[in-house]
């Protein structure tokens, strides 16, 4: 083993270490009583845990609601991005049409606008829709191509998918959709799993959104039922902390679902014409 490759491990190991920490107080302060938490020194293992933090946690909010509608907001959103932007994808990456490239440089630019400039035209926007204190303005944008970038992951991963295969399968009579389905998308896991994981992370963690757009108690997210936590005079940080637990478990099980997806997908990234 070379010097760099002993340089590289180490590194990965300050940073998993430096990411480990934060962690650990979480889940640590998620178990003390209020007055232990700003102690310093920092008590790190709670003597004794205060497991009713979590009882007191999900029964102080209607939590189990919360998590509810972020599941539900997510999954529509998860789908309707990995359908479009797919689809997307592969007609820049396969197809020939009139204005392609010209249609996907200004596709590209969309990606230079920060998303605080758009903000209030949207805004008002769904607001004349009537689509205000609903789940429409947070899941149907996202089957109108399902962003820019992700369009952009998928087609640059097409495009290094053999055009061999492409091209028996048409020669055999398949179509289109079928190409797409049984023969592109099989062979693009790595990338669609990839996206699948930012799609998730962004709208289970996304704040700003369901903020703007959702107003009854019974419709809010997660990341909006955290905010409830910290009141004008006090914060019931035991709670937050106990909550903010439950609110990662589900990104941890779905990055440990998806290790075997990575793996498989560096067999097939080696496929090349």
């Amino acid at each position: 083993m070379n010097i760099s490759k002993i340089l590289i491990i180490f590194i990965l190991c300050i940073i998993g270490f430096v990411m480990f920490i934060p962690f650990l107080w979480l889940v640590s302060s998620s178990l003390k009583p209020m007055e232990d938490i700003w102690v310093f020194p920092p008590k790190w293992i709670p003597n004794p845990p205060r497991w009713d933090n979590y009882y007191n946690a999900l029964t102080y909010l209607p939590f189990g609601r919360y998590i509810l509608n972020t599941l539900f907001v997510t999954f529509m959103v998860l789908v309707g991005v990995l359908l479009t932007s797919s689809i997307a994808g592969y007609a820049f990456a396969r197809l020939r049409f009139p204005g392609k490239d010209f249609i996907f440089y200004v596709l590209l630019s969309t990606m230079m606008l920060p998303y605080i400039v758009t903000l209030i035209p949207i805004y008002i926007m769904f607001k004349n829709l009537g689509w205000l204190d609903t789940y429409k303005p947070l899941i149907i944008p996202a089957y109108f191509g399902g962003g820019a970038f992700n369009i952009f992951l998928f087609r640059q991963f097409f495009m290094g998918i053999p055009q061999e295969l492409v091209d028996s399968a048409r020669i055999d009579g398949a179509s289109e959709p079928s190409i797409f389905f049984r023969i592109i998308i099989p062979l693009s896991m790595p990338v669609v799993v990839t996206i699948a994981i930012f799609t998730f992370l962004g709208t289970w963690n996304d704040f700003m959104g369901p903020l703007l757009y959702l107003q009854s108690p019974q419709k809010l997210t997660v990341a909006v039922g955290l905010s409830y936590f910290r009141g004008m005079y006090s914060t019931q940080w035991n709670y937050l902390m106990a909550a903010s637990t439950v609110m990662i478990i589900p990104p941890i099980i779905l990055f440990l679902l998806a290790q075997r997806y990575f793996v498989r997908g560096i067999v097939l990234t080696g496929l090349k014409g």
